[in-house]
């Protein structure tokens, strides 16, 4: 991702003073702006209303020692009070020992009655999660990603391998036939069967069996990354496996199907889940984060994806990777890549990514190659070329202004037989060209490096290409930097995350049989097994040295042991990458599990800086033998803010002090420090900063880190009603329909005009409110008032939509859809609570829209932003 930001200078000089001075670090003088270029990548993402729900009641699941008995009392008393309310329920799951509460479909739409009903504490949409696409290739080999943890030697040196450990993989099922898993997993279910995809209503429901075997891929290279032990080594080569599938061959799984599975993995025994999922945008309250919380204060390491959502811009952290108990995992590249690859006439190799939608390369033949422009043409084959000028070459063009689907486009046309295409930026890119009319020619991608080294042999003379079969290995010029699509946090409720990383960026690992044994895939969800590989060893080693170490301290471990690195915008500035985007940086495994002391909390959410500085005591346990002094040091980490969907990055240090430049730590004793953290005066409100709080061990030995993050200003100013391009919020009038669970785009609304309209709510016809929120919403809720009266048609504690823990839209254009149905809503109380719903008669009505911001409270006028539609009339035939 090339993030959209102002040039260096604007606002001051580099800052003077980084490092620690007399117990303080950073500054409150100047902010440096930050610049790598590029502008964020274009996209909508539209968001509508769901017919599909969870509804959370009031007591407490088994897990958190609620009854079973009671559970079933409360979940049989909400279904008698929505039968006696009218509202049309259809049952998907019910759930009792990590959440009480149920799946259903809402049939009628009426989520206002939904969530009015007694015992009912939340309702919340039911979030599909996407399996992603993959690039095959035919080598297998783990070596270069589990150097970069250390896994390696933790193996070879220390002989761990995961024994005794048993890690369930929550995914899309593993090939339990593949060589090198066979035989180790242990327990398992297919929760869905193979035709199941959540975002087909005709393959929605569920079909499961007692085999979880593995008809997509997914899952099974997140399995090998874990424990493979054949052609690939994983990171803790000796687990045992549970399986549970939550995803068909294709398509996406449902939030219910996984919270299922969580259950399932619970039950069995799981010492480690793996979940490299999620639905990005949320809040540590949806479902499965906080059932993904009760599994470790359970005893269970529960390890997910931060997401894959980077070019979203901040606050585009996944659930339940955001869970506050859970390990949420963050992204670097591999440092090393095998590709597909042709040579030039001097042998050199040139390893390319073969793009979306083009024919694959052949593996044999030679090619004339010709460049359309220079190293520094910025809008190279964006326009027509001549014809025939390309006739039986391979178009070298480079990436810049125009899609690549315009410029294969425009080489085929001019007759080119292949095009290669090179990044204008380092490192490599996986492109598309997907479109209409289809591109027919073989189109591949090679890095910034490459380009420019086949450029300068054509300066000098005529280059041509030589197709290979196979894979060779090569460098990674992006390698130890937080991949490209990693997702930025805080939480919407400033909680720091993501925890840690690790190497999720073109990684290699096993695949079923039948679609070629091995794979490369990039996202977060190879990066989150590597960490629960990780959780496995650490387990292990520290059980052998130390004693057992509870759930909640291996996240400890993990992260006072991690290394931060270098901004992947230009790593050669020197400045660390996001504390909230990297955590506490690349895991080191090796130093995780032989630490003689571990520092609580192992992270620090400075929260709003509206509050003034920060303190926070930190207590540093040594379990070791030996007493140890620790120079107390600060390194801070670069800022974002400005635009959420493309944000601005400062070089602006925190000031950060501390009670003591040093301590010493006697052997199996405990001291504690105090920590003061406060915002940089110049950088802007509404900003995310953050850093590291250093421990360096005098005489040597392991350093430890803990990580901060923090907000400047105050949260609540951030806008949330933000008007769009498109203008919105609107009221209006759908005017072409698509099945429910599909995204309605801008073309299928009509809006209504300043006057009002007239709905008859017969059938379709019915206002819809359409609005975009640029940030989260704490509660989002819908009034009716009558025109006549000047009041709402509700009692006052009901509304006709009352949600709670609201997403931001994904993009800056993006909008929410919610329809009403000419309905109120209203509670009598008899012997028990009784909800009704009555159609309001013929009027004229407004709808008010009221939106709490995140962290607001809702007794302050000033939290809530409101928008009043125009008039509408209700005419019934």
């Amino acid at each position: 991702m090339k993030l959209r930001l102002l040039g260096i200078g604007v606002l001051a000089l580099l800052l003077s003073a980084c490092g620690l001075q007399s117990k303080r670090s950073g500054g409150n003088s100047a902010v440096e702006v930050i610049q790598p270029g590029g502008s964020a990548p274009a996209g909508e993402i539209v968001n509508e209303t769901t017919p599909y729900w969870f509804v959370e009641l009031e007591g407490a699941p088994t897990a958190e020692g609620g009854s079973l008995s009671a559970i079933r009392a409360e979940q049989k008393a909400f279904w008698d009070a929505a039968a006696q309310a009218g509202i049309k329920l259809r049952p998907r799951q019910a759930f009792s020992s990590l959440f009480n509460g149920f799946s259903v479909e809402l049939q009628d739409g009426n989520v206002a009655a939904l969530s009015a009903l007694p015992g009912v504490v939340g309702v919340y949409p039911l979030l599909t999660d996407v399996i992603p696409e993959v690039s095959l290739v035919s080598d297998p080999d783990l070596a270069t990603a589990v150097t970069q943890t250390g896994a390696d030697v933790a193996q070879n040196e220390l002989g761990l391998r995961g024994e005794g450990i048993k890690v369930g993989v929550i995914d899309t099922g593993v090939d339990v036939d593949h060589p090198d898993l066979a035989g180790r997993v242990v327990a398992g279910y297919d929760f869905v069967g193979d035709a199941y995809n959540a975002a087909d209503p005709a393959k929605s429901t569920p079909a499961p069996d007692e085999n979880p075997d593995d008809c997509n891929g997914h899952g099974t290279h997140v399995a090998g990354i874990v424990g493979a032990n054949g052609a690939v080594k994983g990171v803790a080569p000796a687990v045992s496996f549970g399986a549970y599938r939550v995803f068909g061959c294709e398509g996406s799984s449902s939030a219910d199907v996984i919270l299922a599975a969580m259950e399932r993995a619970y039950a069995d025994g799981m010492d480690i889940i793996n979940m490299s999922l999620g639905a990005a945008f949320q809040w540590p309250e949806y479902p499965t984060a906080k059932a993904a919380d009760r599994l470790v204060r359970k005893g269970m390491v529960v390890v997910a994806s931060a997401g894959n959502s980077g070019a979203s811009g901040l606050y585009s952290l996944g659930a339940p990777g955001l869970g506050r108990e859970v390990i949420g995992v963050a992204s670097f590249d591999n440092v090393g890549i095998a590709l597909n690859f042709f040579t030039l006439p001097d042998g050199f190799k040139v390893g390319y990514t073969a793009a979306t939608g083009a024919p694959a390369a052949p593996t044999s033949g030679s090619l004339p190659i010709a460049a359309t422009g220079t190293p520094t043409t910025a809008n190279d084959a964006c326009s027509p070329l001549p014809a025939g000028s390309l006739s039986g070459k391979a178009a070298l063009i480079r990436r810049g202004t125009c899609s690549f689907y315009i410029k294969a486009t425009n080489a085929q046309n001019a007759g080119a037989s292949a095009v290669i295409l090179y990044n204008n930026a380092p490192g490599r890119v996986s492109p598309t060209v997907a479109g209409d009319p289809p591109i027919t020619i073989p189109v591949v991608a090679i890095s910034d490096a490459e380009g420019l080294e086949i450029a300068n042999r054509l300066a000098s003379g005529p280059v041509s290409l030589t197709w290979q079969s196979g894979v060779a290995s090569f460098p990674n010029a992006t390698g130890n930097l937080i991949s490209s699509f990693s997702s930025y946090g805080l939480t919407p409720d400033l909680g720091m995350k993501p925890d840690v990383g690790a190497p999720g960026g073109f990684i290699r690992s096993t695949y079923p049989l039948e679609k070629g044994g091995y794979a490369t895939i990039s996202g977060t969800s190879m990066s989150a097994p590597h960490v629960a590989g990780a959780a496995a060893l650490l387990i292990q080693g520290r059980s052998m040295i130390y004693g057992a170490p509870r759930a909640s301290q291996v996240r400890t471990f993990l992260q006072n042991t991690a290394v931060p690195k270098n901004w992947s915008g230009n790593p050669g500035l020197g400045f660390l990458d996001h504390s909230f985007r990297q955590g506490a940086g690349m895991i080191d495994i090796v130093s995780a599990i032989t630490a003689p002391a571990r520092v609580e909390p192992s992270r620090l959410a400075v929260g709003e800086s509206k509050y003034g500085p920060r303190t926070f005591n930190l207590t540093i346990r040594n379990q070791g033998n030996s007493d140890i002094t620790y120079d107390i040091t600060h390194v801070p980490a670069l800022a974002a803010g400005g635009s959420t969907f493309s944000p601005s990055i400062y070089n602006a240090p925190a000031n950060v002090s501390f009670s003591h430049d040093w301590i010493t730590v006697p052997r199996r004793g405990t001291t504690g420090i105090q920590v003061h953290i406060d915002a940089n005066a110049g950088l802007p409100n509404n900003s995310q900063y953050g850093g590291y709080v250093v421990l360096t061990p005098r005489g040597g030995g392991l350093t430890l880190r803990v990580p901060y993050a923090g907000f400047k200003g105050d949260v609540t100013s951030i806008p949330v009603l933000t008007p769009t391009s498109a203008g919105f919020p609107w009221v209006a009038k759908r005017v072409n329909f698509t099945p429910p669970t599909q995204p309605a785009p801008l073309a299928d609304w009509s809006k209504l005009p300043s006057d009002g309209g007239t709905f008859t709510l017969q059938g379709n016809d019915q206002p819809w409110i359409l609005l975009h929120l640029d940030h989260f919403a704490r509660k989002l809720q819908v009034e009716i008032i009558d025109v006549k009266t000047g009041k709402p048609v509700h009692p006052t504690k009901n509304k006709a939509l009352d949600l709670d823990y609201v997403a931001r839209n994904s993009t800056a254009g993006g909008f929410l859809a919610f329809p009403w149905d000419g309905t109120r809503i209203i509670k009598k109380q008899y012997f028990n609570e009784v909800v009704e719903t009555r159609a309001v008669p013929d009027g004229q009505y407004v709808l008010k829209i009221k939106v709490l911001k995140a962290l607001g409270y809702e007794t302050v006028d000033a939290h809530w932003e409101t928008w009043t539609s125009p008039v509408i009339t209700i005419d019934r035939p």
